[in-house]
């Protein structure tokens, strides 16, 4: 599929998302629409792999007779199959087209407490399996009694109903498209509602422009990962561009605390046909109550809410991934405790990239203290990389991003790169170009110095500056001004005041001709 077809099913998606708008808000709709796709796609899903296990007997998924005999044989084989191999199952009865088709129909249109059914069925056909974690309660946010579908059943009915056409339209020819057609369309989306969604949209989206960098910085030198990591993993997109710049990622792994959130990651995984043996993602705390705490992953990647609060409880000073630090992150401010996490959870031949606030660089108290350890004990520090201000979803102060190795290949030296002022302004919010993105990842890269816009820092000019990173320290922008030409400025002051004579002079014949007092 082309790149201009891919942006027609864009589109067609969005324009559908938008039937349900005015109804209610950004992220209760976005719920729904993404919902209604991810049921299609397990649908298609579903009916392509039923076909082919019944091409040698001439018959047609949809066609099979649920409620005879043989019927139920075929479903039965075809179920242990499905689980196997899919993660659940449908009956041909289940299917998206056949609802859609129900509910716009002119009678027995009424459907849904099926479509709850049905939702529910997927659900527990993954029961006592494999992918029972991965599935689990995937649904419980598309809640098709709320009013604010309608004040009716009725009007609730009509509404799906629509919404379930509109959808059934669209072929998604998941057997004829790269993997990645329908679920970069779903990454849409996500981008879209991201962006309407103001300071909530940082919860759930990384802007595509930064996760491209990380997952460069993470994957420089590699063409296969054996795993990555992203401990605060939002919608998992951040997780999906990793995977987009190397041939094969083994597993992935994620943990996120937004109930809501971490079901839209699982399925951002399932529509990348990322299979279900692939992807770990965990709902939970992950500095309270972290669920990998054992592993160790080659790749990290993570955009953590900027200084969070968390309980900076003593007992932390015990946890493995807390005590050689012997400090713990301000209550008010999470960002190293993040940091200090992934550490923890770092291969020896892995790289990490985190996303943080400025403020990381330069504070001073325990946070100090940790980033002193980083660099004097551990060496682990590997480029500091100034942001532009105000390219992230609701919020718009500037951020870096800090790389870590615990196997520096250039270990006398940190990289500094101020990338602050390439950017480009689109309406109210900043936007890395690819000509931006591209210098930022070359400069990374190959390590290279340039005059205003990187610098390599050896760690005795670091120690120097107290182990404060902040950027300036290090890259001077500085720009002279034009040196003025005071004999020049002198001559234009008098070439105006002349100028204001003669317009005197002019008023006052005016002023004369009137009858009138000048005004000077």
């Amino acid at each position: 599929m082309g790149e201009e077809q891919k942006k027609i099913l864009e589109q067609q998606l969005w324009n559908i998302a938008n039937t349900l708008r005015g109804k209610m808000d950004a992220d209760e709709f976005r719920d729904y629409i993404l919902g209604f796709i991810f049921y299609k796609y397990l649908s298609e899903k579903m009916q392509d792999y039923a076909n082919d296990l019944l091409e040698e007997d001439k018959l047609v998924y949809h066609d099979i007779d649920e409620k005879s005999e043989e019927g139920q044989e075929y479903l039965q084989a075809i179920k242990e199959d499905s689980i196997e191999q899919l993660g659940y199952f449908l009956k041909p009865s289940e299917l998206f087209s056949a609802v859609a088709e129900r509910g716009n129909g002119d009678t027995d249109n009424f459907i849904l407490e099926d479509l709850t059914e049905i939702l529910n069925s997927i659900e527990q056909s993954t029961m006592g399996h494999e992918s029972e974690d991965d599935f689990e309660h995937l649904f419980e946010d598309l809640d098709l009694t709320s009013t604010k579908l309608g004040r009716t059943e009725e009007a609730k009915n009509t509404l799906i109903s629509k919404v379930l056409a509109h959808l059934d339209q669209i072929n998604f020819e998941l057997k004829n498209h790269d993997r990645d057609v329908l679920g970069d369309a779903y990454e849409y989306l996500i981008g879209q509602f991201a962006a309407g969604a103001g300071k909530k949209a940082g919860e759930f989206y990384t802007p595509q422009e930064v996760s491209k960098i990380l997952a460069k910085i993470v994957t420089t030198n590699k063409s296969k990962l054996k795993s990555v990591y992203d401990p605060t993993c939002g919608s998992g997109s951040l997780l999906l561009r990793v995977s987009k710049e190397v041939e094969e990622v083994s597993t992935f792994y994620g943990q996120e605390l937004n109930r809501t959130t971490y079901n839209l990651a699982r399925m951002n995984m399932i529509m990348h046909d990322v299979h279900y043996r692939k992807f770990d993602i965990k709902q939970e705390d992950t500095l309270e109550h972290p669920q990998h705490i054992e592993e160790r992953f080659e790749a990290i990647v993570a955009n953590p809410p900027f200084s969070a609060h968390w309980s900076a409880n003593t007992l932390h000073l015990s946890d493995d991934r807390f005590s050689q630090y012997g400090k713990l992150a301000p209550k008010s401010k999470a960002d190293f405790a993040f940091v200090q996490h992934m550490i923890h959870h770092l291969d020896d031949n892995g790289t990490m990239a985190i996303v943080l606030p400025h403020g990381v660089l330069f504070r001073g108290a325990s946070e100090g203290h940790i980033r002193r350890y980083l660099i004097e004990d551990r060496n682990y520090l590997d480029a500091v990389i100034g942001l532009p201000a105000n390219i992230f979803y609701g919020t718009s102060i500037p951020t870096c991003i800090l790389v870590f190795k615990k196997c520096r290949e250039e270990s006398d030296s940190v990289l500094f790169v101020d990338a602050s002022a390439h950017f480009e302004k689109v309406k109210n919010q900043n936007h890395l170009r690819a000509k931006d993105i591209e210098k930022i990842i070359s400069t990374y890269q190959e390590r290279k110095a340039e005059d205003k816009y990187a610098h390599l820092a050896t760690l005795k000019e670091i120690a120097e500056n107290d182990y404060n990173l902040n950027i300036p320290r290090y890259v001077d922008t500085f720009e002279e001004e034009e040196a003025v030409d005071l004999n020049a400025v002198s001559a234009e002051l008098k070439a105006l005041e002349k100028e204001m004579k003669e317009t005197n002079k002019v008023i006052a014949g005016f002023c004369d001709e009137l009858g009138i007092k000048a005004p000077f």
